[in-house]
């Protein structure tokens, strides 16, 4: 059985004054405080929103069977 790869996202920037786009960006990730984490599964729309704000975010590959 393959494994799926999942991305486990980081919010290590501010979001204070940032652009409202940004901003948006974040909640729609599930990132609402500095340093909260959560794991997304690795598809192209979740790339694109991380490429977004990739300059405020810290990623990283896991597999998860």
């Amino acid at each position: 059985m393959q494994k799926k790869k999942y991305l486990k996202i980081k919010l290590v920037r501010s979001l204070i004054g940032h652009p409202e786009k940004q901003k948006m960006v974040a909640y729609g990730l599930g990132l609402k405080k500095l340093n909260s984490e959560v794991i997304r599964q690795d598809c192209p729309e979740i790339r694109g929103m991380v490429r977004k704000i990739s300059h405020l975010l810290k990623v990283e590959e896991i597999e998860k069977p």
